[in-house]
């Protein structure tokens, strides 16, 4: 397959009307602040928008500020019910995480939390860069409780108590393929986050993960030629066999979808969701041939 066949498979359904999914919740009126990490692009753009257009302020954070401002036009380009507020930090300064949690806060009542950032890095364990591991711990595993540290007690401060933390896990919090050790490692441990905040919630406080395959986001596509030279095959072998090789649905999920199962999970159809993974993988981990 060409160049252009492989961008085409690349590319992401748009976030519209017709993409998102609405749900009818009585907390999800602009009052209630979601705080969305990684909101500059990718899972996080779309679950803020995704949380705005059910009627919510959604308050969206991230590193890369001209990313943000996407975010927020492509809120204002759909007309969403809510708002898209923005606030630019960097989740390895425990300061930053302190300033983002009030900022939220002070935008409303802050019930929901997305922790979506992630990054990636392709090497083999004895040639992984151990700064590259500890500012990858950091992002996907530290900041994201930290932040929950944070956002509970304005959960718990709530009338009545409801809310709830939703964290991006992946198929590689279940099982793991080669050369992503610091991947691996933080989506497991997100996993084991999720379900302590469960064990110490109740009375409304729930935890949930969302654990999907390849999805359609810069995070994905940028290491494509990476793991493509680290393994000698093609760009398109690696979409083939190692992105969906093991799937049984031969198409990477989009942004948008990942959105919908953040706004499913933090509504009131997810009460039962406690500590629980939503495993959206296409078939690939609980199937074989």
């Amino acid at each position: 397959m060409g160049k252009s066949g492989t961008h085409e498979r690349l590319e992401a359904r748009p976030i519209d009307d017709d993409s998102l999914m609405f749900v009818d919740d009585d907390h999800f009126v602009e009052e209630t602040v979601c705080l969305v990490t990684g909101a500059g692009s990718g899972i996080g753009r779309a679950t803020a928008v995704a949380m705005a257009a059910n009627g919510t302020t959604a308050v969206a954070t991230d590193v890369d500020e001209s990313g943000l401002a996407g975010t927020a036009e492509l809120g204002d380009e759909i007309g969403v019910d809510g708002r898209v507020e923005t606030v630019a930090g960097d989740l390895t300064d425990d300061d930053d995480i302190e300033r983002i949690v009030e900022t939220a806060a002070d935008h409303g009542t802050l019930r929901y939390l997305a922790n979506v950032a992630g990054m990636q890095h392709i090497d083999a364990i004895e040639d992984f860069p151990m700064e590259q591991y500890d500012r990858m711990h950091d992002v996907m595993l530290r900041a994201p409780l930290y932040l929950a540290k944070r956002t509970i007690p304005h959960i718990r401060a709530t009338d009545d108590g409801v809310g709830a933390v939703g964290n991006m896990a992946s198929v590689h919090g279940h099982y793991v393929t080669s050369d992503k050790v610091g991947y691996n490692v933080s989506k497991f441990g997100l996993r084991g986050l999720t379900q302590s905040i469960a064990a110490e919630g109740g009375d409304g406080l729930r935890s949930f993960s969302i654990s999907t395959g390849y999805v359609k986001t810069p995070l994905v596509t940028d290491q494509i030629p990476d793991t493509a030279e680290q393994r000698g095959i093609s760009v398109d072998e690696v979409i083939d066999d190692v992105m969906l090789g093991q799937s049984r649905v031969t198409e990477m999920m989009d942004p948008v979808d990942v959105a919908n199962l953040f706004v499913f999970g933090f509504s009131k159809h997810a009460t039962h969701l406690n500590g629980g993974d939503l495993l959206f993988d296409g078939g690939m981990t609980l199937t074989y041939e």
